[in-house]
């Protein structure tokens, strides 16, 4: 039985709001589909950001097979204590070399423990869609991206990104809008994989995200006002009850990549594949 150590991103507001608007914390839902993914595998969730959460050394994080790090509103470039206890945890992770997987902020986060820097964009978020992602020369060779499309499209909403990779890193995928979308990274001798978007999460999820920050996406020009979020986020509700419509496919312009729920989670399912066979 595979033992999987999943790793909020976020705090204990942001952990509540979630919970209000979703029914789930980002690392309940993470852990829901990691379940979905492996049902035999036994999954402890860890909230590293909270003053008094449990800090789990090397040795301990050594006992899992895998860590998971989740998405979350967190800026890693803020000089705070919520900030300084998941970068001290994600360091950790890299010394106890166990393999990590990380989606969003968990990908910052891994690019910040190792050495490298994240940036507010300094245009504008990526919301809803990641669009026409690439692998690069040595993502088309790589684990993680196996069996993906010449170009794809996936769930995502962010305001950072990575500025620049540690040392010792690979890039492995981009996109017109964010240069990172997908990196291994290798530090201390952990191997960390992540990428920009989110495999993990439901179109209904992502939805509620556009919702709750329809604010930041009027301010960031990417849609005119509330009633086009409310539009935009509807479909992708409608997408989550109905995958196989073609008319949502049209309206969001999206293929299989995006609507089928297997392909949405190839990266994740990949990486699974990996710790199965003892690699990376």
């Amino acid at each position: 039985m595979l033992k999987f150590l999943v790793a909020e991103s976020e705090t204990a507001e942001d952990r509540a709001e979630r919970r209000a608007h979703v029914g789930k914390s980002a690392g309940e839902s993470y852990a829901a589909t990691l379940q979905q993914l492996r049902p035999d595998a036994s999954i402890t969730i860890v909230a590293p950001a909270d003053a008094d959460a449990v800090v789990y050394s090397p040795d301990a994080i050594r006992r899992f097979d895998a860590v998971f790090i989740t998405g979350s509103p967190l800026h890693v470039y803020e000089d705070s204590p919520e900030v300084a206890r998941q970068i001290a945890f994600m360091r950790n992770v890299f010394a106890s070399t166990t393999r990590a997987f990380g989606s969003c902020a968990g990908l910052q986060l891994a690019v910040a423990a190792a050495g490298g820097t994240v940036r507010k964009m300094p245009e504008r978020m990526e919301a809803g869609i990641a669009r026409r992602i690439t692998a690069t020369d040595a993502g088309r060779g790589h684990p993680l991206l196996a069996d993906r499309a010449a170009s794809w499209d996936a769930p995502a909403i962010h305001g950072d990104e990575v500025e620049r990779l540690p040392a010792d890193s690979t890039l492995l995928a981009s996109n017109a809008v964010t240069a990172v979308q997908a990196a291994e990274i290798r530090h201390d001798g952990g191997v960390f994989w992540g990428v920009q978007y989110h495999p993990e999460l439901a179109p209904g999820e992502i939805a509620s995200a556009l919702r709750r920050q329809a604010g930041a996406l009027i301010e960031a020009g990417l849609a005119a006002d509330e009633a086009a979020v409310a539009t935009r986020a509807d479909l992708l509700d409608a997408l989550q009850h109905d995958p196989d419509r073609r008319s949502l496919h049209w309206a969001l312009g999206i293929d299989r990549e995006f609507a089928a729920e297997a392909r949405r989670r190839t990266e994740l399912s990949n990486f699974i594949a990996q710790v199965d066979q003892g690699r990376p």
